[in-house]
C-alpha cells in the first residue's frame, strides 16, 4: 500500500517530520517498508531566484558571449557571463545562484558555481526553461513580466508544491481498516494520545451538502441482500467533465494513480482518503431509473470498462438497470454507463457488498481493482454514507453540480457490532506487559472501541466496524500491544520450556548433509511457491486447482518443480545475473481420483556458464556433463543406472525410477523470456532419502600400500556407450579393482568406419600387501576378455 506524507498530514493534528510519521507507523505495525522524496519539479527550484539585468555588453574574448550584472534583491549585484542571444539590459530574468543545483530536462543534474569564462568573472547563470526543468525549449533565457520583485524566490513564481514523501507500506492482509490515509492517521492518532497520555484525534473533514431538489427520481431494489447488506445513493445534476484541479491531480499521481476526469478523480480520491470505494454511473444510461442489484444468467455477455468483453457466472453479484448490467458490484464497471465527457448527470453508488463474493467474482475475472482489494478485506460499513457524502461534496465544489435528489440508503437488516469480553489481567498475561487500566481503556476508545460494561478487571467491548478482523480477546491484546509499542514489552533475562523426552532413535539429517555438499559445489538453495499459474500447463486433467485462489495468476498447486525454477531464473537474467546454479528441496501434486498425491522433490536449475573465462582457461558452458556430476558427487553412495529415454536421460535406483536430467527446450524457455540454456534435473527425495537414512557410518585405515595404475586404449563401435565398457569392467568381479576413469574420447577414419577410441585408466589396490606385477597383469587379462566379448572392443597396441 501506498501512503502520501503530505496527503496523510491534513488528518494530523500536530506537525511531524516525514522520518518521525515513518518510524510511528513501523511502530503501530505499519511497516514503512520504502521512503522516498517526491518532487513535481526535482529540486523544487531551490537556489533559483528572480533577476533584473542591469547591464549587458559584448564581451572581449567571445563574440558569442555577454557580459551581464544582474540585481539579484537587497545589495546583490552578480556578475554573469551569459550566451543566450535573446540576453538584453532592462529584462526580468530567471538566474540561478552560486550553489543551486539544476535538473534538466535532458541530461545530468549540476551545481553553480563561481567561474571564470574566457577571462571574465561569473557568479551565477541566467537560465532558459529546459535548465531548470520547467520545459523543453532551450532557444534563449526565458522572460518574465517586469514587475517581478528582484530576488522572489523562483518557486514562489512557478506555484511549485512543496514536496511529498511517498511510503510503501508493508501492509498484513487483516488491516483492512489500515488501507486509507484516514485510516492510518486513526493509528497514528492512537499511537500519539496513548504517547501524550490525553486524547488526540483524527481531523475528519467535515462535510456539508447544499439543497437538494428531485429533479432526478430513482429507484433501488436489492435481490440478494446476504450479498448486498447495504447500498447508497444519491443524483447529481448540470455536471461538467473536465480536467480536475492541480491540487486533486496532484494527490492522486503521488500514490500512483493516473488522473481521469474529475468525477472519476473524486471517487478515487474519497476511495483512499476514508477507504470506501464508490462508482458513478451516467443517469441517462440507467433505464427505467431503476437501480437492481441482483445476479445473471450464466454466460451473460458483459462489457467492462476497458472495452473487454466477459462472459459472467451466476455467482457474480451484478448492478443492472431493468435492460441490462451496469455493473461488476464491488469490482469495475460497464462500458456503456461509464462516465464520458459527455455526461451532465449522475447516479454516485456507496455500498457495502460480501468480502467472499468480491473476492471470487474478482479471481474469476481477472479483475484485482483498488475497489475489489477492499470489499474483499471486508469494508467498514459505518462508512457508506459518509464517503458518499464526502465525494458528493466534491463533486457539486469542482464540477459544478446540483444535488438532484435525497441520500438513497437501503439497509433493512443494520449489522451489530462485534462485541468481545476482556480481561485485564488476561491481558497482562498474554502480552508480557503489566498495563494499567486506565491506559489499556484509554488505547481502545482511541481506536474506536466503546466499553459497554465494565465490573472489576472485566471489559465488554462493542468493535468497531473498521476492525472486521477481532473477534476474540487474542485480538484486542494484539491491539494494545501494536499502539502501545511492541518495543516497550520487558524482557526479562530468561526463557523457560521443557524438553520432551527422546524416545525416536537418531536420524542423520540427510538434507543438512547433502545441501552442504551442494553448497559447497558452488550452487544456491532457493524457495519457491508451490502455487503456480495454470497457464503454464496445456494438460489440465491432473492439476489440483484452488478453491480459493490468491490471484488470478496462482491458482493451482504444481505439478513439476520446472516452471517456479524457471520464473526464479527468469527474475535473476533480467537483473544481469546469468551465472546460475539453484537447487530446491519442494513438493509437486498430482490429482486422482481419489483426492490428490504430493511428492518431495529435489530440483536442481543451471544456466549459463560454470568457469569464466580466464588468462589460463577457456569459459565453459554448462552442459549434461556438468549436471551429471553434480549428481555423482550427490549420490555418489547409491549405484545409479543412466538411460536416455526421448529428449531427457532418466535415472534408476534398484531398477526404480529416481528422476531424470534434461535439457529445457527453446519453446519452454521462450514461455518465460530466458535466452540462455537451461538444464534441470528432478529427483525422487524421498528415495534418496530412505537410501541415506538406512547407510551405516564406516570407516577405513588410510591406505597402507601403493595403488597400481594401468591404461587401456578401446577401439569400439560408435554406438557403444562409455556406461557398457564400464559394466563389463566391472562384471570381472575382481576384489582388487578399486576405480574405472574414462580420461579420454578419440575419434578417426584412421580407427576404421563408425569406430572410435576409449581410453580409460583403472586402479588396483590390496589392503593386506604391495601387489606385483604378475597378480595385476591377471586382473587386466579376464577384464580384457570381458571387454572383447561383451562389447566387441579392440586393445589399441594389441596385435
Amino acid at each position: 500500500m501506498t501512503l502520501s506524507y503530505n496527503w496523510l498530514s491534513t488528518y494530523l493534528p500536530v506537525s511531524l517530520s516525514p522520518e518521525t510519521l515513518s518510524e510511528i507507523l513501523t511502530a503501530v505495525g505499519l511497516e514503512v517498508e520504502h521512503m522516498e522524496k517526491s518532487e513535481t519539479i526535482t529540486g523544487g527550484l531551490s537556489g533559483i531566484v528572480i533577476g533584473k539585468v542591469m547591464t549587458c555588453v559584448p564581451h572581449p574574448n567571445a563574440d558569442k558571449l555577454r557580459l551581464t550584472t544582474v540585481d539579484i534583491g537587497g545589495s546583490q549585484i552578480l556578475p554573469i557571463v551569459c550566451g543566450a542571444p535573446n540576453v538584453a539590459a532592462g529584462l526580468t530574468v530567471v538566474v540561478a545562484t552560486v550553489g543551486a543545483t539544476l535538473y534538466p530536462s535532458q541530461g545530468d543534474a549540476f551545481s553553480i558555481k563561481k567561474a571564470k569564462i574566457r577571462g571574465e568573472e561569473s557568479e551565477g547563470m541566467i537560465c532558459a526553461e529546459d535548465e531548470i526543468g520547467l520545459g523543453e525549449s532551450h532557444a534563449g533565457i526565458m522572460i518574465l513580466p517586469e514587475h517581478l520583485p528582484a530576488g522572489m524566490p523562483a518557486s514562489e513564481y512557478f506555484q511549485v508544491p512543496e514536496p511529498d514523501y511517498i511510503y510503501e507500506i508493508g501492509l498484513t492482509p487483516n488491516r483492512m481498516d489500515a488501507m486509507s490515509h484516514m485510516g492510518a492517521a486513526r493509528d497514528i492518532c492512537a499511537y500519539l494520545s496513548n504517547k501524550e497520555g490525553k486524547p488526540i484525534a483524527v481531523k475528519v473533514p467535515p462535510v456539508t451538502l447544499p439543497e437538494q431538489s428531485a429533479s432526478l427520481p430513482i429507484q433501488i431494489t436489492i435481490e440478494d441482500h446476504a450479498r448486498c447488506a447495504r447500498y447508497a445513493g444519491i443524483c447529481i445534476s448540470d455536471i461538467t467533465v473536465a480536467e480536475s484541479p492541480e491540487w486533486l491531480q496532484t494527490r492522486l499521481k503521488s500514490i500512483g494513480l493516473r488522473p481521469v476526469n474529475n468525477v472519476v478523480d473524486i471517487t478515487n480520491f474519497v476511495l483512499h482518503e476514508c477507504g470506501q470505494p464508490l462508482h458513478a454511473f451516467d443517469y441517462n444510461t440507467i433505464s427505467g431509473n431503476h437501480i437492481v442489484v441482483k445476479t445473471l444468467a450464466q454466460g451473460t455477455p458483459f462489457i467492462t470498462l476497458d472495452e473487454q468483453e466477459r462472459k459472467l457466472s451466476s455467482a457474480d453479484l451484478m448492478i443492472c438497470n431493468t435492460e441490462e448490467p451496469m455493473c461488476i458490484a464491488g469490482i469495475f464497471g460497464g462500458l456503456k454507463s461509464g462516465v464520458s465527457a459527455e455526461t451532465k448527470s449522475i447516479f454516485l453508488e456507496s455500498a457495502w457488498f460480501a468480502g467472499e463474493s468480491i473476492r471470487l467474482s474478482s479471481l474469476r475475472h481477472g479483475l484485482r481493482t483498488d475497489a475489489a482489494q477492499r470489499f474483499e478485506k471486508g469494508a467498514d460499513v459505518s462508512r457508506v454514507i459518509y464517503a458518499l457524502q464526502r465525494a458528493a461534496h466534491w463533486i457539486v465544489e469542482l464540477a459544478g453540480g446540483k444535488i438532484a435528489s435525497p441520500i438513497y440508503d437501503i439497509y433493512p437488516q443494520p449489522k451489530a457490532r462485534t462485541e468481545v469480553n476482556v480481561d485485564i489481567q488476561s491481558v497482562n498475561q498474554l502480552a508480557g506487559k503489566e498495563y494499567e487500566a486506565h491506559r489499556v481503556k484509554h488505547i481502545l476508545q482511541a481506536l474506536g472501541f466503546d466499553i459497554l460494561h465494565e465490573e472489576g478487571t472485566q471489559l465488554r467491548l462493542a468493535v468497531p466496524f473498521s476492525k472486521t478482523d477481532i473477534s476474540m480477546q487474542a485480538d484486542v491484546v494484539e491491539e494494545i500491544m501494536r499502539i502501545d509499542g511492541l518495543d516497550n514489552i520487558p524482557f526479562t533475562g530468561k526463557i523457560a520450556y521443557s524438553l520432551p523426552e527422546n524416545t525416536v532413535n537418531y536420524v542423520p539429517e540427510v538434507k543438512k548433509q547433502l545441501t552442504q555438499i551442494l553448497v559447497g559445489k558452488g550452487l544456491q538453495e532457493i524457495f519457491t511457491n508451490s502455487i503456480i499459474n495454470s497457464a503454464y500447463y496445456e494438460e489440465k486433467e491432473g492439476l489440483v486447482m484452488m478453491m480459493n485462489n490468491l490471484s488470478a495468476e496462482l491458482d493451482c498447486l504444481r505439478p513439476s518443480m520446472l516452471e517456479s525454477g524457471l520464473q526464479v531464473i527468469a527474475w535473476n537474467l533480467n537483473r544481469r545475473n546469468k551465472q546460475l546454479c539453484f537447487f530446491e528441496f519442494g513438493k509437486t501434486y498430482h490429482r486422482h481420483a481419489n483426492g490428490f498425491e504430493e511428492k518431495e522433490r529435489l530440483s536442481l536449475y543451471c544456466s549459463g556458464q560454470y568457469r569464466s573465462q580466464n588468462w589460463k582457461e577457456q569459459q565453459n558452458e554448462i552442459d549434461f556433463y556438468y549436471v551429471k556430476g553434480l549428481l555423482d558427487a550427490l549420490l555418489q553412495n547409491m549405484k545409479l543406472e543412466w538411460k536416455e529415454e526421448g529428449n531427457a536421460f532418466q535415472l534408476y535406483f534398484q531398477r526404480k525410477p529416481l528422476g531424470s536430467i534434461q535439457q529445457i527446450s527453446a519453446n519452454q524457455l521462450e514461455r518465460f523470456d530466458i535466452k540462455q540454456g537451461v538444464w534441470f534435473a528432478d529427483l525422487d527425495w524421498q528415495m534418496i532419502k530412505s537410501f541415506y537414512e538406512k547407510q551405516k557410518i564406516s570407516y577405513k585405515g588410510i591406505p597402507k600400500f601403493p595403488t597400481v595404475q594401468r591404461d587401456l586404449a578401446l577401439i569400439l563401435d560408435k554406438q557403444v556407450r562409455y556406461q557398457e565398457v564400464q559394466a563389463a569392467v566391472r562384471q570381472t568381479k575382481s576384489k582388487l579393482l578399486q576405480d574405472i576413469r574414462l580420461f579420454d574420447v578419440f575419434e578417426s577414419e584412421k580407427l576404421g568406419q563408425n569406430k572410435k577410441s576409449y581410453a580409460i585408466n583403472l586402479s588396483f589396490y590390496d589392503d593386506t600387501k604391495t601387489l606385483t606385477d604378475t597378480e595385476v597383469d591377471t586382473e587386466m587379462t579376464a577384464i580384457i576378455g570381458n571387454l572383447e566379448n561383451k562389447v566387441g572392443a579392440q586393445i589399441r597396441g594389441k596385435s
